[in-house]
């Protein structure tokens, strides 16, 4: 093993630059978890380092880490928060009945087999329906999770959702108070008291012959909003039994998180990701 000691402050990857590595050698070390700094590992071109810090470089060949089970996909990863791709039928944290089939279970055990030395761990910054799939983002700390939580409200959230049917307006805003009931289906209510008001816009992005795709925005994000608003409007997400759809074309919910873009909770840095819309959306409009 390598061993540096840092005599100026910067970014990793401008200091292994200055040593004489290229970026696409740094980007190899990297991504093999080859670079440690202070005797942690890092995962992020961009991680500070300080004068008097102690940069290590492995020379051992490591091979490179396996992606989570369960059909998780990491979309992008840093010493902060880790982004995910969540697959349908997957749940977020657990439930009364099941522990382990959950994104929140899988991810903790990704890093803790990886780890070496201190356990790494996640925390929920927000949800996704077990139904629903698409991207997420988990806080590596409890203070970054604060930080994204007392923020979200500026972060962009888009979804695709197949809905029944078309609606007569190509774009509109769907508001109201939403309750639960004790069997904990969410609904628009008039009253106001422990009511919570929600907000989804969406635009008619194509149609066909039973559905349509629409591009969904949501200025809040409340339990279940964008499958009660659509609802409300008449047009149910497909697959949403409970919420009165008739068909269930994908055995799942025809919703998918495909945008996700916030403040990084460290740099302030806006980062923006991006997920397409999965095949079997794509081949139910082309009929």
């Amino acid at each position: 093993m390598a061993q540096f000691h840092v005599t100026k402050d910067g970014r990793l990857i401008d200091y292994l630059t200055g040593l004489g590595y290229s970026r696409t050698k740094i980007k190899q070390l990297v991504k093999y978890r080859a670079v440690e700094v202070n005797g942690q590992v890092v995962t992020s071109l961009s991680h500070p380092v300080l004068t008097g810090h102690t940069v290590a470089i492995r020379t051992e060949k490591r091979e490179p880490v396996k992606e989570p089970s369960l059909g998780i996909s990491v979309v992008y990863e840093d010493d902060a928060i880790i982004v995910i791709e969540k697959p349908a039928g997957l749940l977020t944290i657990a439930s009364e009945t099941e522990k382990v089939k959950t994104a929140y279970y899988q991810l903790n055990e990704f890093l803790k087999q990886r780890s070496t030395g201190t356990r790494e761990r996640i925390f929920i910054v927000h949800r996704l329906d077990r139904d629903t799939s698409g991207l997420m983002v988990f806080a590596k700390s409890e203070a970054v999770k604060m930080t994204l939580q007392s923020s979200w409200k500026t972060a962009e959230k888009r979804y695709y959702a197949i809905v029944e049917g078309t609606p007569v307006k190509k774009e509109g805003e769907i508001e109201s108070n939403l309750s639960e009931t004790k069997s904990l289906k969410v609904y628009s209510s008039r009253k106001q008291d422990q009511a919570k008001r929600a907000k989804t816009k969406y635009r008619v992005l194509k149609r066909s012959r039973e559905y349509a795709l629409l591009d969904i925005l949501l200025e809040t994000g409340r339990k279940n909003q964008i499958r009660v608003h659509l609802a409300d409007i008449g047009h149910p997400v497909a697959g949403d039994k409970k919420y009165g759809a008739r068909t269930d074309p994908f055995k799942r919910l025809g919703l998918h998180a495909c945008l996700l873009s916030f403040n990084h909770p460290v740099t302030g840095e806006r980062k923006r990701f991006e997920s397409t819309m999965p095949d079997r959306f794509n081949v139910l409009m082309m009929r």
